[in-house]
Parts: structure tokens; C-alpha cells; sequence
């Protein structure tokens, strides 16, 4: 099949979205389909098989900062690209996030299947729900990625949701080479902002009585208040945005991944990466992180902005080398679970079932329905 995966963030960075879709796509290529990614990029495109729609601009939305490309010219990219690639399905994700998807639902003949990721709130849902109805019926199958995405995609926009799991790379962690370490260290890894809770981590780290060490990578609009509110502490060490290869080595050779959110998260596709790294995991007790981990078993969970239950999580998984061995293996039997192969087998189940039965795709038409009409829903 000819696919199209659609991303509204800049590919040239990395976050929960990005990291699906251009894993989806080397699965899918793994198995003989011709796929393409497209979406911002600022700069050139990461890696082959990407149709770069332009750069990204920073958009405060929902307490974080989306990086999306809603400029006209993104736009005009967009549709050359999907006239001259002819798709047999596209799969729009964030279906209603300002720029190249939201043009795509609008305008794309071929078979479309909605991903929906966010969880919690969402202005546009609130305030633009009865216009987004319209064109949700655009959508032929709608996918959340947890129930907690599902429902706030339905709260607005109502119809059907098939719900599937984030995946994991398993291979691209395995092969990682870990980056050496010179004391027991934990790994954080996301954007410097308070939803991210790294202000309550570095509390938690500054009254560890343990020989560790703390990576802190990413950056954000916190990240200067951070760094001079904890500038003393010579144990933790500012890596700054890291590369995809870096990220990699970086999760395999930490001791522990710390994910202290303080809410807003779907699912914790981080979480999965971790532990296919072979890295214990100690993060918040947040709905969406109880869709990747199971607590007490492949993760140890506390209440979101409490300092010293998470110092004393921390402590008992450095110092104790059985329960952290223990998380281990469970962490990894449940990656395993949630691998990219297996959710690439879910996708392709849907992208034949909107096949015609002789092979080609079913395209809406100009005259039956139009390039902006309502079209049959094929309920999961």
C-alpha cells in the first residue's frame, strides 16, 4: 500500500507524536509499504522517507508549547504533496491540530484514518466543537491511543473510537549503546515547563542521600530559573536537547528513569522507551502513565508533585539492587507488549479494510460528495 502519515510538529524535534509516527513508518516500511511522512521541519528532514512541509512556529496551547506549522505556505506543501503522491490511505494525527493535518482532513480524496493523542483539556474542543463535528465525519476510522484521549475525543466531536496502544522501537533500544556512567544515575527527559514537574524532581534530588547522579535533558521556557535555583548541586548535569542517538544511549545507560509530570499526559510513550532501554522507571501516579505501566510491578508510581514520597521512590530503587532488577525485567516483558511491529499489524488491519476488494483505495469523488462534504463513517 501507499501511505500517508501525517505529523502537525516539527519533525526536527523530539516528542510523543513525532516519535509514533516516524516509528510507524519504519515498521511499515519493514513490512514492503511505501511510506511517507510529512510535517514541519526546521531545518532539513531527520531521515529519509520525510516531505518537509516548512518550518515550525511555537504556539502556547493547553500549558505547553506546541511547535506546528499553520503558515499558508506549509499549507500549499501540503496539498502539491498529497496531489502528486496519490495515496492508497492517509492517517492524520492530531487530526484537528492548525496546519498540515487539519488541511488534509479537508481536502484529501483517499481513505482517512484519524489518531487522536491529547488527553485532558483542549480549547479548541471546547470552543470549536460544533464546527469540528462537521468535519470529524470527514474521519472513515478513528483511533485514540488510551481511553483517556478517547474520551476527551468524543466529549467533543462524538462517533466511535478504536483504541490502540502507543508502540515501541524493542530493536532501536536493544542495540543502543549505553553511555557510561560514573555513579548511579537518574535519567529526565522532556520540555523545562511546570506540567513536566522537573522543579519537583530537582527538589527530590537535592535531599537524596545517595551517590548519584542526575541527567536532565531537554530545555524550555523553565529551564534558566532551574539551572540557577539549583546551579550548586555539582551531581546534576544539564545535557540540553539531546539527538536521537543520544536519547537512545542515554536511556540504556541510566539506572533509573524519572518521569514526574504533574498531569496533562495520555499515555507515557516515554515510559515504554525506557524500559525496552532495560531502565527502571519512577513517575507519577497519572492516568495516562497507567496506560504504559502497570505500578508496583513494571514501575513504581507516586502522587504527582510530592517531593518526598518521590525522594524516598528514588532512593529505594538505586539502593536496592532486587527491586530495581525486578522492574527490569517486568519493564521489559512489558515493552515487549506494546512493541511498534505489533501496533504497525493493528494499523495495517484498518488500511485494508478501506480497500476495495479489487486492491485500490475508495476516493471520494467531487460529484458525490465534494471536496468538503460529509462522507460515511466506518465505525471500528
Amino acid at each position: 500500500m501507499r501511505i500517508g502519515l501525517v505529523c502537525p510538529y516539527t519533525l526536527s524535534r523530539p516528542g510523543g507524536v513525532q516519535a509514533q509516527v516516524l516509528g510507524l513508518a519504519r515498521s511499515l516500511r519493514r513490512l514492503d509499504h511505501d511510506v511517507r511522512v510529512l510535517g514541519p521541519c526546521d531545518g532539513a528532514p531527520p531521515e529519509p522517507g520525510i516531505i518537509a512541509l516548512g518550518s515550525s512556529v511555537p504556539i502556547e496551547a493547553n500549558g505547553s508549547i506546541a511547535a506546528l506549522a499553520p503558515d499558508p505556505a506549509a499549507q500549499l506543501r501540503m496539498l502539491r504533496a498529497l496531489w502528486d503522491e496519490s495515496f492508497d490511505v492517509v492517517n492524520l494525527h492530531e487530526p484537528f491540530a492548525p496546519g498540515p493535518t487539519a488541511t488534509a482532513l479537508l481536502i484529501e480524496r483517499a481513505p482517512i484514518v484519524g489518531t487522536f493523542h491529547a488527553a485532558g483539556t483542549s480549547a479548541s474542543y471546547r470552543y470549536l466543537a460544533p464546527v469540528l463535528r462537521h468535519f470529524a465525519d470527514r474521519i472513515d476510522v478513528r483511533v485514540a491511543v488510551s481511553k483517556d484521549a478517547r474520551a476527551l475525543a468524543a466529549a467533543a466531536l462524538g462517533g466511535s473510537y478504536l483504541t490502540l496502544f502507543n508502540g515501541v522501537e524493542i530493536d532501536r533500544h536493544a542495540a543502543a549503546e549505553p553511555w557510561p556512567t560514573e555513579a548511579p544515575t537518574v535519567l529526565f527527559l522532556g520540555r523545562h515547563e511546570p506540567r513536566k514537574g522537573l522543579g519537583v524532581l530537582l527538589e527530590a534530588f537535592a535531599g537524596l542521600d545517595v551517590d548519584a547522579r542526575l541527567w536532565v535533558a531537554g530545555d524550555g521556557p523553565g529551564t534558566a530559573e532551574l539551572r540557577d535555583r539549583h546551579d550548586r548541586d555539582r551531581r546534576v548535569v544539564w545535557l540540553g536537547r539531546l539527538t536521537e542517538a543520544e536519547k537512545l544511549r542515554r536511556l540504556a545507560g541510566a539506572d533509573v528513569f524519572c518521569a514526574p509530570s504533574l498531569g496533562g499526559e495520555s499515555f507515557g510513550v516515554v515510559l515504554l522507551e525506557a524500559m525496552a532501554a532495560g531502565t527502571a522507571v519512577v513517575a507519577s501516579d497519572l492516568p495516562g502513565y497507567r496506560n504504559a505501566v502497570r505500578p508496583d510491578v513494571d514501575a513504581l508510581l507516586v502522587s504527582p508533585g510530592d517531593v518526598d514520597a518521590l525522594r524516598r521512590a528514588l532512593s529505594d530503587v538505586l539502593v536496592d539492587g532486587a527491586r530495581r532488577a525486578g522492574l527490569v525485567a517486568a519493564g521489559r516483558e512489558r515493552a515487549a507488549s506494546m512493541s511498534m511491529d505489533r501496533l504497525a499489524d493493528r494499523y495495517l488491519e484498518i488500511f485494508a479494510g478501506l480497500r476495495r476488494p479489487g486492491g485500490g483505495a475508495r476516493r471520494r469523488t467531487r460529484r458525490s460528495d465534494g471536496w468538503f462534504g460529509r462522507r460515511r463513517r466506518i465505525d471500528p
